[in-house]
């Protein structure tokens, strides 16, 4: 069974999650910009969504958790529910 480790920010607008990836990329906290932004239930945990697996997202975003690079920032991905930021942390196989 395929898992893994993800961080998460979701917003309703591309400019917007544009700027927040620049700021986590110029060294800002993504935790501190996750729990000030993110319309996310996630955003609490600083976009920690903990441990997934494969099947348990929306399409467009399962597919990159499972295939994407690891520690590193992706996005903004357009879903139905607006934009996101992701970072995966790690993947397991079971």
């Amino acid at each position: 069974m395929k898992t893994a480790i993800v961080r998460h920010i979701l917003v309703k607008d591309k400019d917007f999650a544009e700027q927040l990836k620049q700021r986590i990329q110029s060294g800002t906290d993504f935790a501190t910009i996750a729990k000030q932004h993110s319309t996310c239930r996630s955003a609490s945990k600083g976009g920690e969504l903990g441990e997934v697996k494969k099947g348990q997202l929306v399409p467009v975003i399962d597919r990159l958790v499972f295939s994407a690079a690891e520690r590193v920032l992706h996005g903004p991905i357009k879903s139905q529910f607006g934009f996101h930021l992701l970072e995966i942390k790690f993947r397991m196989d079971f």
